[in-house]
């Protein structure tokens, strides 16, 4: 049995998912423009590939008006002028619901697809490039590229060594072979989407027989919900982890596997009582949303450090802590969502860092 992305699943929550912003942002406008798109939905990757869409078409008229056999397209003034007139006009996108709307579930649709299954994404991605220009084509296109980045950028610069287009296709596989246990999971990046629709990943993937006959795969049947709440479990996790001694304090010093086996938790209370000794005098006023008080170097540190380069993930994560309805229900979700998928453990300092200002937030 082989796997493959339900496509029928996968083109209705698109459509779906596009009807929503659309109907949301049009509702009081006629028009979105560029730097509208960019701010879209709290998904940066949508964002970018609705741009990159937008460019893909416009690339594609250009290309009707360069076969036009009564100019010359290849003069120097006129490549200048097409240049310059291609700047002005990306600083113009104007663009209505009806037209929009198709671009932004084709953008939602590749980045499941990116999220799910990356190689095969960035292979059709280096299909699209003419022969021979693959280099300038990923350098090009690696702007709009946010999630799983690093299957495909390692190639820049290897233009010269001898590759040819099937051995590009072959390097990203055996890329992503090496590094896809360093890639964000493609749960935490679908969880990027839920705010506008939530994402069924166990029904994003259909089942190949041996007759090569797609059937979906049945879901279990909902098991009965359980009287333990969330708090109850990690605080049993949490005290599995403290009597095979795998607490914060020495998590750092574990291998890889080890981590795996053994995950640590948080423990709230002992947070709690280590940041109200802390002294405030510098950290004084009323606490609001954690994404409006994050210096600068904050957001990029723990943007690069905590959620491994993805702005996507900490612009999720801050949400969904401004949410959670206390202290204790913030920490809970970092247990279960982040501390171990991401291994903040293995940054303490900026790990405390981040959980000082939760801290502050629900204390204030």
């Amino acid at each position: 049995m082989t796997l493959q992305i339900n496509s029928n699943y996968l083109e209705k929550y698109a459509q779906d998912y596009a009807a929503t912003v659309c109907e949301k942002f049009f509702l009081s406008r006629q028009f979105i423009t560029g730097q509208d798109i960019i701010q879209l939905t709290d998904s940066t990757q949508v964002n970018f590939f609705i741009i990159k869409r937008l460019f893909e078409l416009w690339q594609g008229e250009l290309e009707k008006l360069k076969s036009n056999p009564f100019f010359d397209y290849r003069d120097v003034a006129v490549h200048e002028a097409l240049t310059q007139f291609m700047n002005v006009i990306s600083r113009r996108i104007k663009v209505e619901k009806s037209y929009f709307q198709p671009l932004v579930a084709r953008a939602v649709s590749d980045a499941i697809q990116v999220a799910v299954d990356p190689v095969n994404f960035y292979q059709e991605e280096i299909r699209k490039a003419t022969q021979g220009l693959i280099n300038e084509f990923i350098k090009e296109n690696k702007k709009y590229y946010k999630w799983h980045v690093p299957v495909i950028s390692f190639l820049i610069d290897k233009a010269g060594f001898g590759y040819d287009d099937t051995a590009y296709l072959k390097a990203i596989a055996a890329n992503y072979e090496v590094i896809k246990d360093s890639l964000v999971s493609v749960n935490l990046l679908i969880a990027t989407l839920g705010e506008i629709k939530v994402f069924d990943i166990d029904n994003v993937f259909m089942q190949l027989g041996n007759d090569n006959t797609a059937e979906i795969i049945e879901k279990e049947e909902p098991k009965e919900a359980s009287s333990e709440s969330f708090s109850d479990k990690v605080n049993e996790k949490l005290e599995k982890a403290e009597k095979s001694n795998y607490i914060a304090s020495n998590y750092t010093s574990l291998s890889p596997e080890e981590k795996n086996v053994n995950p640590v938790f948080l423990d709230e209370a002992s947070l709690r009582s280590r940041f109200e000794k802390e002294s405030y005098r510098a950290m004084k006023g009323v606490f609001g949303e954690l994404s409006e008080n994050l210096a600068i170097n904050q957001r990029i540190m723990f943007s690069k450090i905590l959620f491994e380069g993805n702005s996507d993930l900490l612009k999720h994560a801050l949400k969904s802590i401004d949410e959670s309805g206390s202290f204790s229900d913030a920490i809970d979700l970092i247990n279960g969502r982040y501390l171990n998928e991401l291994s903040w453990n293995d940054n303490p300092e900026i790990m405390d860092e981040f959980l000082l200002l939760v801290f502050r937030k629900f204390s204030a």
